[in-house]
């Protein structure tokens, strides 16, 4: 079976918010594409108190300097679209409000039919967290915790009540409803992260790690979900590409995942299937300077992963 493609929608500088992101949305949704993706990235700063990833010396990339909110481009893409699911890789939870994310998360899944895919995660940045003012990085594994909670409570049925650490929903109908259950799936690195995947999640979105690392990583996610008395064969996992296209192939052990050549994409692509991987969120607005432009190369790649039979 073919791995299910997704693609990122406009949310960069050089999108034209008016008309960019429902334009592409349409496009690659006749191209084929199976999903559309936003991601989040709060701010831009200029005197970073970390490196990009929390990288020390990494500096953040130009692409950064201004992104669309998720929660904003998101409705844009369902409104111009049918069929496609709308997901977040990732929305940073601890920066929003858990009740009101839930909220908003299940007024678009009922207004799009059923096509929403929660993908959360804790973030990096603490430039960030910082100008969430009442989110604390220390804290943010509990307050994703919490989140969880506060969205299985505000997505199921009525009366919602909830008491935690940093939500209280006093006796309440809370609508409207999600219109199926929503897929939650997380990003997570390892430890702590990791099992809270198999413990609680959909699904796992793994990005910017060797296919090799994948596979292992994914091993002990189904292990660890069996161990918790859950099926490991109804996990999801969605690769997320952040791709870098350069003219002539990136040779050497050095290379990272998804930098290099159309060609190379596709190779790496093959191997994230290879991993287990049942769907593959390429991003490519980093590479591109307007609409036309990233319809194209959407296209292009859609057909040469295809030809590749994967």
């Amino acid at each position: 079976m073919a791995i299910q493609l997704g693609l990122g929608v406009p949310q960069m500088k050089w999108c034209d918010l008016s008309r960019d992101p429902a334009r592409v949305a349409r496009a690659a949704e006749q191209i084929g594409y199976d999903s559309l993706w936003v991601f989040e990235r709060a701010l831009f700063p200029l005197r970073p108190q970390q490196g990009l990833y929390g990288v020390p010396g990494l500096a953040w990339p130009e692409a950064y300097r201004s992104v669309a909110h998720p929660l904003v481009v998101l409705p844009l893409v369902a409104a111009a679209t049918e069929r496609a699911r709308l997901g977040s890789s990732v929305l940073i939870a601890p920066l929003h409000v858990p009740f009101q994310l839930a909220r908003a998360l299940a007024t678009l899944d009922a207004a799009s039919g059923g096509r929403v895919i929660a993908g959360l995660g804790t973030g990096w940045s603490r430039d960030e967290y910082a100008a969430a003012e009442f989110a604390s990085f220390e804290e943010r594994g509990a307050v994703l915790d919490e989140l969880l909670d506060v969205c299985a409570a505000v997505w199921g049925p009525d009366p919602v009540s909830y008491q935690g650490r940093y939500t209280v929903i006093n006796e309440a109908e809370v609508g409207p409803k999600p219109a199926r259950p929503i897929p939650v799936y997380l990003a997570a690195g390892g430890g702590k992260a990791l099992d809270r995947v198999a413990r609680r999640a959909d699904g796992w979105l793994p990005a910017g790690i060797p296919a090799e690392q994948v596979a292992s990583q994914w091993r002990e996610i189904t292990q660890r979900a069996a161990s918790y008395g859950r099926d490991p064969g109804a996990l999801q996992m969605c690769g997320r590409a952040n791709i870098t296209l350069t003219n002539a192939p990136v040779s050497g052990s050095e290379r990272q995942p998804f930098v290099g050549t159309v060609e190379q994409i596709v190779e790496d692509v093959a191997g994230y299937a290879a991993a287990g991987v049942g769907e593959m969120l390429l991003d490519l607005q980093a590479n591109v300077r307007d609409s036309d432009e990233l319809t194209d190369l959407a296209a292009r790649m859609y057909e040469d992963i295809r030809k590749a039979g994967i």
